[in-house]
Protein backbone atom coordinates (compact mmCIF):
# COMPACT_ATOMS: atom_id res chain seq x y z
CA UNK A 1 0.00 0.00 0.00
CA UNK A 2 0.81 3.47 -0.47
CA UNK A 3 1.01 5.42 2.69
CA UNK A 4 1.53 8.85 3.82
CA UNK A 5 3.14 8.81 7.07
CA UNK A 6 2.37 12.32 9.08
CA UNK A 7 5.87 12.69 11.22
CA UNK A 8 5.39 14.89 14.27
CA UNK A 9 9.32 14.71 14.14
CA UNK A 10 12.58 12.89 12.93
CA UNK A 11 12.68 10.41 16.16
CA UNK A 12 9.53 9.77 16.53
CA UNK A 13 8.76 8.51 12.64
CA UNK A 14 11.72 6.43 12.55
CA UNK A 15 10.05 3.37 14.12
CA UNK A 16 6.60 3.58 12.06
CA UNK A 17 9.06 3.87 8.93
CA UNK A 18 10.95 0.66 9.60
CA UNK A 19 7.76 -1.33 10.35
CA UNK A 20 5.79 0.28 7.67
CA UNK A 21 8.43 -1.20 5.44
CA UNK A 22 8.95 -3.92 6.73
CA UNK A 23 4.88 -5.19 6.13
CA UNK A 24 5.73 -4.53 2.42
CA UNK A 25 4.30 -1.02 2.18
CA UNK A 26 5.33 2.46 0.11
CA UNK A 27 6.09 5.50 2.74
CA UNK A 28 6.53 8.94 1.89
CA UNK A 29 6.77 10.87 4.57
CA UNK A 30 4.51 14.54 5.57
CA UNK A 31 5.51 17.09 7.87
CA UNK A 32 2.99 19.78 8.85
CA UNK A 33 3.27 20.68 12.99
CA UNK A 34 1.65 24.23 13.23
CA UNK A 35 1.50 23.54 17.02
CA UNK A 36 5.08 23.97 17.57
CA UNK A 37 6.87 26.76 19.67
CA UNK A 38 9.08 28.69 19.76
CA UNK A 39 9.84 28.97 16.14
CA UNK A 40 13.79 28.01 16.85
CA UNK A 41 12.24 24.56 18.28
CA UNK A 42 9.66 24.40 14.78
CA UNK A 43 12.83 24.76 12.69
CA UNK A 44 14.96 22.06 14.50
CA UNK A 45 12.25 19.68 14.41
CA UNK A 46 11.65 20.22 10.87
CA UNK A 47 15.43 19.89 9.99
CA UNK A 48 15.52 16.94 11.77
CA UNK A 49 12.43 15.45 10.16
CA UNK A 50 14.86 16.01 6.80
CA UNK A 51 17.28 14.80 8.20
CA UNK A 52 15.74 11.76 9.00
CA UNK A 53 14.33 11.06 6.01
CA UNK A 54 17.54 11.98 3.59
CA UNK A 55 19.44 9.52 5.97
CA UNK A 56 16.36 6.76 5.46
CA UNK A 57 15.87 7.49 1.93
CA UNK A 58 12.36 8.71 2.98
CA UNK A 59 10.39 11.01 0.13
CA UNK A 60 9.39 14.18 2.51
CA UNK A 61 6.43 16.47 1.78
CA UNK A 62 7.02 19.11 4.04
CA UNK A 63 4.06 21.80 4.74
CA UNK A 64 6.29 24.53 6.08
CA UNK A 65 3.52 26.90 7.62
CA UNK A 66 4.17 28.05 10.95
CA UNK A 67 0.88 29.26 11.87
CA UNK A 68 1.59 29.58 15.80
CA UNK A 69 -1.84 32.66 15.70
CA UNK A 70 -3.81 29.68 14.01
CA UNK A 71 -2.93 27.38 16.31
CA UNK A 72 -3.95 29.57 19.58
CA UNK A 73 -6.55 30.83 18.02
CA UNK A 74 -8.16 27.37 18.21
CA UNK A 75 -6.94 25.86 21.69
CA UNK A 76 -6.33 29.62 23.67
CA UNK A 77 -10.08 29.48 25.35
CA UNK A 78 -10.04 26.03 26.58
CA UNK A 79 -6.14 24.65 26.83
CA UNK A 80 -6.99 21.59 28.15
CA UNK A 81 -8.79 20.32 24.78
CA UNK A 82 -6.20 21.48 23.10
CA UNK A 83 -4.49 17.64 22.15
CA UNK A 84 -8.07 16.71 19.94
CA UNK A 85 -7.35 20.25 18.14
CA UNK A 86 -3.53 19.52 17.54
CA UNK A 87 -4.35 16.01 16.82
CA UNK A 88 -7.40 16.72 14.09
CA UNK A 89 -5.55 19.48 12.16
CA UNK A 90 -2.53 17.93 11.49
CA UNK A 91 -4.44 14.65 10.74
CA UNK A 92 -6.82 16.68 8.20
CA UNK A 93 -3.73 18.33 6.31
CA UNK A 94 -1.94 14.83 6.11
CA UNK A 95 -5.40 13.54 5.14
CA UNK A 96 -5.93 16.12 2.54
CA UNK A 97 -1.80 15.84 1.34
CA UNK A 98 -3.13 11.82 1.05
CA UNK A 99 -5.94 12.40 -1.30
CA UNK A 100 -4.01 15.14 -3.56
CA UNK A 101 -1.12 12.57 -3.72
CA UNK A 102 -3.12 9.67 -4.63
CA UNK A 103 -1.97 7.70 -1.36
CA UNK A 104 -3.92 4.92 -0.61
CA UNK A 105 -4.04 5.85 2.94
CA UNK A 106 -2.66 7.71 5.56
CA UNK A 107 -0.95 7.55 9.27
CA UNK A 108 0.69 9.42 11.82
CA UNK A 109 3.90 9.03 13.91
CA UNK A 110 1.83 10.52 17.10
CA UNK A 111 0.56 6.50 17.25
CA UNK A 112 4.59 6.05 18.09
CA UNK A 113 4.55 7.92 21.36
CA UNK A 114 3.27 6.38 24.90
CA UNK A 115 2.42 10.12 25.67
CA UNK A 116 -0.68 10.15 23.17
CA UNK A 117 -4.40 9.64 23.27
CA UNK A 118 -4.33 6.26 20.77
CA UNK A 119 -8.11 6.08 20.94
CA UNK A 120 -8.64 9.19 20.18
CA UNK A 121 -6.17 9.82 17.06
CA UNK A 122 -7.99 6.81 15.94
CA UNK A 123 -11.14 7.63 16.07
CA UNK A 124 -9.94 11.42 14.56
CA UNK A 125 -8.38 9.92 12.15
CA UNK A 126 -10.73 7.09 10.55
CA UNK A 127 -13.88 10.42 10.40
CA UNK A 128 -11.42 12.83 8.86
CA UNK A 129 -9.98 9.87 6.31
CA UNK A 130 -13.54 8.81 5.74
CA UNK A 131 -14.27 12.88 4.82
CA UNK A 132 -11.15 12.97 2.06
CA UNK A 133 -11.91 8.98 0.56
CA UNK A 134 -8.12 8.08 2.17
CA UNK A 135 -7.90 4.96 4.55
CA UNK A 136 -6.45 5.95 8.12
CA UNK A 137 -3.96 3.16 8.83
CA UNK A 138 -3.94 2.25 12.27
CA UNK A 139 -0.87 0.63 13.69
CA UNK A 140 0.24 0.83 17.68
CA UNK A 141 3.70 1.68 17.36
CA UNK A 142 4.19 2.15 21.27
CA UNK A 143 6.12 -1.21 21.50
CA UNK A 144 9.05 0.21 19.06
CA UNK A 145 9.54 2.91 21.58
CA UNK A 146 12.81 2.10 23.35
CA UNK A 147 14.11 0.90 19.41
CA UNK A 148 13.23 4.38 17.77
CA UNK A 149 14.78 6.03 20.52
CA UNK A 150 17.84 3.56 19.90
CA UNK A 151 17.66 4.43 16.28
CA UNK A 152 17.52 8.14 16.32
CA UNK A 153 20.47 8.40 18.89
CA UNK A 154 22.59 6.21 16.54
CA UNK A 155 22.26 8.62 13.74
CA UNK A 156 22.55 11.27 16.16
CA UNK A 157 19.05 13.47 15.70
CA UNK A 158 17.85 16.16 17.72
CA UNK A 159 15.55 14.85 20.32
CA UNK A 160 12.76 17.18 21.34
CA UNK A 161 11.88 17.11 25.19
CA UNK A 162 8.18 18.07 25.18
CA UNK A 163 5.31 17.89 22.95
CA UNK A 164 5.41 20.89 20.84
CA UNK A 165 3.14 23.58 21.89
CA UNK A 166 3.45 26.36 23.93
CA UNK A 167 1.16 24.45 26.70
CA UNK A 168 3.62 21.35 26.72
CA UNK A 169 6.78 22.95 26.91
CA UNK A 170 5.66 24.85 30.07
CA UNK A 171 4.54 21.89 31.56
CA UNK A 172 7.76 20.53 30.93
CA UNK A 173 9.85 23.36 32.16
CA UNK A 174 7.27 24.57 34.68
CA UNK A 175 5.68 21.40 36.08
CA UNK A 176 2.83 21.53 38.75
CA UNK A 177 3.74 20.61 42.22
CA UNK A 178 2.66 17.57 43.12
CA UNK A 179 0.58 17.58 46.61
CA UNK A 180 2.05 16.35 49.26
Amino acid sequence: MKILLHACCGPCAMFPLQQLRTAGHEVTGFFYNHNIHPYQEYAKRRDTAMQMAEKESMPLLVQDDYDLEGFLAHVAAEPDKRCSYCYSSRLRAAAQAAARGGFEAFTSSLLYSRYQKHDEIRGLGEQIGSEYGVIFYYQDFRSGWQEGIRLSKEIGLYRQQYCGCIYSEKERYFPKAKPA
